[in-house]
């Protein structure tokens, strides 16, 4: 596309680099370039001076870096310090993160285009093919861009490239470092590329145990085939970095997150269980509040109001103890199933009087007529109390202690 000279700028005294554009070269690309890098202005990103025309050949004057590029470190085929790795790769998610956030996405993210100032500071470079998001594409549809190595499945498919295309290129460096090695290699530039869309990379612990976790790690999340199972950006690889406590999440949470479902009813064994005893406990109170009644009409008490006989209590707090949350109601519901009773029809004759304590033992009343009319509010309890004893507890129990719509 163009050739690259160390030149000498005379008005400001200074050393630059002078890209050149080759004659059978894209000139709109070159240009697009030029807008890319001149709309970025970042400690690790290689800075643009100037840009124009001369005898009919666009150039582009650049930061003269003499510091070498990455390639030239890692051309021994041995991995790179740990301390050394971590630094680069720093400084490498900054320069991304950064350009992301403006949003020009590099594409062409590889050693070669990482290049070193005179302190050893990263500089990324070469904005040749870079992608400004709101700008039209200069890409036809299927068309390969990028270098085999270190190019993207997205990529090598032909797709649409997002920053999670970038955060690969940074995985593949970062594995690079790390072994020694890029993952993939093959007899032809397409070779690796396929390799890329279809084969996982070796593990890095099985080319290098010592491998520091975290950036191992890192590396593993930022090669992942599909773009939303990758740290979305170049700030979330920063992030990683930065704080490698946090690392773990980084590499777990895709770019979408889920958001939890609604919470349901969970019951454990032990809470079966213990359901299951107060159940037990509940029927013991009832059949217990059954056999107390005979007994009470062994020894009726004549001219006094008749009390609940305490079965009904019994029975009531066994269903209150399954579902302690339904107390208001089932007392609400007896209280209402009571005051909806009709009133029991008061006796007209002695002989009915007589036969009341069969039902209601506790309210035996005197054989005389004048007492026909007086018995109506004394029987009242007693009619009101039996139902609830035998029907109330049972639907109480089955209704109440669902608490599923409640969730």
């Amino acid at each position: 596309m163009s050739e690259v000279w160390s030149a000498h700028d005379l008005e400001l005294d200074r050393s630059v680099a002078l890209k050149l554009l080759a004659a059978d070269a894209d000139r709109v690309r070159f240009e697009r370039e030029a807008q890319a890098a001149a709309g970025l202005s970042h400690p690790h990103i290689c800075r643009l001076f100037d840009f124009g025309e001369a005898d009919g050949r666009p150039y582009i004057v650049l930061e003269l870096l003499p510091g070498g590029s990455l390639d030239d470190r890692l051309r021994d085929g041995h991995p790179l310090p740990d301390d050394e790795t971590a630094r680069i790769a720093t400084e490498l998610a900054s320069a991304l993160a950064y350009a992301h956030s403006h949003g020009v996405l590099h594409r062409d993210v590889k050693p070669t285009n990482i290049l070193f100032d005179s302190e050893g500071h990263v500089k990324i470079a070469d904005f040749g093919i870079a992608r400004v998001l709101d700008a039209p594409t200069l890409t036809e549809a299927g068309t390969l861009l990028g270098t085999a190595p270190y190019i993207s499945p997205e990529q090598s498919r032909g797709q649409s490239v997002t920053p999670a295309t970038d955060v690969y290129a940074f995985g593949v460096v970062l594995y690079q470092m790390l072994t020694g090695r890029p993952p993939f290699d093959g007899q032809s530039a397409l070779d690796v590329a396929a390799m890329h869309a279809t084969r996982e990379p070796p593990p890095i612990e099985s080319i290098r145990s010592e491998a520091p976790q975290h950036l191992a790690s890192l590396a593993v999340a930022a090669l992942a085939k599909r773009p939303e199972d990758r740290p979305p950006d170049g700030s979330a690889l920063l992030t990683a970095l930065v704080e490698p406590q946090t690392s773990h999440r980084v590499v777990a949470e895709p770019a979408t997150q889920v958001i939890p479902a609604r919470r349901v009813r969970r019951i454990g064994t032990r809470e079966l269980a213990a359901a299951g005893a107060l159940l037990a406990l509940a029927v013991a109170g009832a059949a217990v509040a059954m056999l107390a009644i005979p007994e009470a009409s062994q020894a009726p008490v004549t001219g006094v109001k008749p009390q609940a006989p305490t079965g009904t209590r019994i029975t009531t707090a066994g269903a209150t103890t399954l579902a302690p949350s339904t107390t208001a109601r089932a007392s609400t519901r007896a209280r209402t199933s009571t005051a909806a009773s009709p009133p029991p029809a008061a006796p007209t004759t002695a002989r009915t009087a007589t036969q009341t304590p069969t039902t209601a033992p506790a309210t035996t009343l005197p054989t005389t007529d004048e007492t026909t009319t007086a018995p109506t509010t004394e029987t009242t309890p007693t009619t009101t109390t039996t139902p609830t004893t035998t029907t109330e507890p049972t639907p109480t129990t089955t209704t109440e202690t669902t608490p599923a719509g409640d969730y």
